[in-house]
């Protein structure tokens, strides 16, 4: 069975050719910021990207005879965990977007290449995933529910490969699974559902090198009407200029461990800050389960740096055994959904 898998980024498209398991290729296709900057709306680029790809598998002479096209899931409404045909509802939501994100494109190209192709057009496991406990979306204040958007892709993968690994069923293991990426965020898995996690794309939970995490309130009411800052300043502090960048100028955390090992203190200081607000997290989402954790699961991009890790471990050990499965893995997850789907060992979702 044949999957092409699409993954948009804002200035890029990362797309991959599976034959069952096997990667046939894979490449990252970079768009210059000329090249995008003439589009008002990200799905706006649909055409473009399309084109690039299409142009990048002829050259490859990759016949156009794909089972599935699947593509990283957008910024839909909230849904449970799963594989989605992409439908027309799907695109009438992505095409009217509650926010402007590459992500969106992928249901848009996967359902277009399909056409083309003769396969079923996916979608997996979006960002906006939610399988919260009632209980845990409830806030001090009604009018602001808590919300669940985060690296849904990358938990369930993650949990998902930990049960082949221990040959447990992921729908009778307790997990929780912390993804080390851009944005931190924490999950509880319990049962085959994510009951709690942060906001990770506004920047709840811990700060990471983009994103602020959870901010003293009052101080944050205070900013917001210092007059100092227009509204999408004050949203760009929250993500994308927030934790890392904000106190060091910098998100490259390679460059940031070696400043602090060379005795930067202050840099230093604030890496140790981001490792103790993240087992913080951690601790605390443990409590969800009653402290009956089978294993926390350490992923993402940050899980390849043995200095995070190490220092993460010292905090949380004593919760449960640690593994690591270091980086995204999204192109390998989202393969891995299609052909689960294909052979008929997950139901196909229909998004409504």
């Amino acid at each position: 069975m044949d999957v092409l898998v699409i993954n948009p980024g804002s200035t890029s498209t990362k797309i991959a050719v599976y034959s069952d398991q096997t990667v046939v290729f894979t490449v990252n296709i970079r768009h210059e910021p000329e090249q995008l900057s003439g589009f008002a709306a990200v799905t706006d680029q649909l055409d473009f990207r399309k084109e690039v790809i299409l142009r990048e598998l002829s050259e490859r002479q990759i016949p156009l005879r794909f089972d599935a096209v699947i593509g990283r899931g957008g910024l839909l409404r909230p849904v449970p965990g799963g594989v989605y045909r992409v439908n027309d509802r799907m695109k009438q939501d992505v095409m009217s977007p509650r926010r402007q994100h590459a992500s969106n494109l992928g249901c848009l190209l996967a359902d277009e290449i399909a056409s083309l192709s003769g396969g079923v057009a996916l979608i997996a496991d979006p960002v906006v995933v939610d399988e919260l406990d009632d209980v845990a979306r409830i806030s001090g204040l009604p009018m602001l529910p808590r919300l669940s958007v985060f690296h849904a892709l990358n938990h369930k993968a993650t949990a998902r490969q930990y049960a082949r690994e221990v040959e447990v069923p992921y729908e009778k293991l307790s997990l929780i699974v912390c993804h080390l990426g851009g944005g931190i965020s924490v999950g509880v898995h319990r049962n085959g559902n994510i009951v709690e996690v942060n906001n990770a794309l506004d920047g709840e939970g811990p700060f990471s090198p983009e994103r602020s995490g959870t901010l003293p309130a009052g101080q944050l009411v205070d900013l917001c009407f210092s007059g100092r800052y227009t509204r999408e300043e004050i949203r760009k502090m929250l993500a994308g200029r927030g934790g890392l960048f904000a106190h060091l100028r910098s998100t490259s955390v390679p460059d940031l461990i070696e400043r602090a090992q060379k005795g930067d203190q202050q840099v230093e200081l604030i890496l140790e800050a981001m490792i103790y607000q993240t087992a913080r997290s951690i601790g605390a989402a443990s409590t969800v389960v009653c402290g009956q954790v089978d294993a926390i699961l350490l992923t993402g991009g940050m899980a390849h740096s043995p200095y995070i890790v190490q220092r993460l471990k010292e905090r949380i050990r004593f919760l449960a055994p640690v593994r690591v499965y270091p980086g995204e893995n999204e192109m390998n997850a989202l393969a891995s959904n299609a052909l689960a789907v294909l052979r008929g060992d997950f139901s196909l979702m229909e998004y409504i």
